[in-house]
């Protein structure tokens, strides 16, 4: 899908400053589409993750840098892609840790795995990821604006 064909589309400065305002921008894209709270909520809960993980990881804390968070409706629910312009990276080989092991870190996959039904991530081109997160609403919700 082109820029031009994704239906909400947020585009920000690469620091943790702006976490707030792409909470607001889900949500209100959320209850555009009358999610429930809850479902909202974990959504959001998974991008502040991915966006943290982004801006220290793959953008290093880089002035500069930026993000995009692309919206689509589905029938089903919302999709989420957050592109960036790291070093590639594979969510696939992040390994699934055993929350009841004591370490620091390395949670954040973790719990973006929990908070929504399906993650993903490709490779941007011409440098860079799209990780994808998928929350579907729950069965006899409203998929469509009232």
């Amino acid at each position: 899908m082109s820029p031009q064909q994704v239906p909400f589309r947020l585009v920000l400065p690469s620091d943790l400053k702006m976490l707030p305002l792409a909470r607001h921008f889900v949500e209100t894209i959320g209850q555009f589409f009358t999610c429930d709270a809850c479902a909202i909520e974990s959504l959001q809960l998974a991008m502040h993750e991915a966006l943290q993980n982004i801006i220290r990881h793959a953008h290093c804390q880089r002035g500069g840098a930026v993000l995009e968070i692309h919206i689509l409706p589905r029938q089903d629910g919302l999709e989420l892609h957050l592109l960036d312009d790291g070093e590639p990276f594979d969510v696939d080989n992040v390994p699934y840790f055993d929350p009841g092991e004591m370490r620091f870190g390395g949670r954040g996959v973790y719990l973006i795995r929990r908070l929504v039904d399906e993650l993903a991530s490709e490779p941007r081109q011409p440098h860079g990821n799209i990780l994808k997160l998928v929350k579907h609403f729950r069965s006899g919700q409203s998929r469509h604006p009232a």
